[in-house]
């Protein structure tokens, strides 16, 4: 997780900030969500084939080597099939999901702030893990 701080003149602008992250994180997960369902259709199709051309070659159906190996901390998989890409766009579908969900927490969180009124002379200095605000320090001049 990388963290940065930013600071903003208002809290419209924090608001601004997050809004167009929200917007950014649902475009992605559409993007990834619409990618899914091809996906997931070449996948049952590969597993079909796979149990039939197995079941005509008289092997069990779980029989097959693993193509995946590991350098350091890295996964790499030879040979990728249509399960090993439903299976990474899964978990970007999950991530996005999360941060959405996060994104949109921290916007709410945000609305009492309003009450504040004019802000003129006053930074906020914002705390932020990957673009999710996650402390305001409110600093006058």
């Amino acid at each position: 997780m990388v963290e940065a701080v930013k600071t903003y003149n208002s809290v419209r602008e924090i608001a601004e900030t997050l809004d167009k992250e929200i917007a950014d994180t649902r475009s992605n997960l559409g993007e990834y969500l619409r990618g899914l369902d091809e996906i997931r259709t070449r996948a049952e199709k590969s597993k079909k084939i796979r149990e039939v051309v197995l079941k005509i070659a008289s092997k069990k159906n779980g029989s097959s080597e693993s193509s995946e190996i590991e350098v350091g901390s890295l996964k790499i998989v030879l040979d990728a099939n249509a399960f090993h890409q439903l299976s990474i766009i899964e978990s970007a579908v999950k991530s996005h999901q999360e941060r959405l969900l996060v994104l949109q927490r921290a916007r709410e969180a945000l609305k009492p702030l309003d009450q504040l009124g004019d802000t003129e002379g006053v930074d906020f200095m914002v705390l932020e893990n990957q673009g999710i605000p996650e402390r305001i320090l409110l600093k006058t001049f």
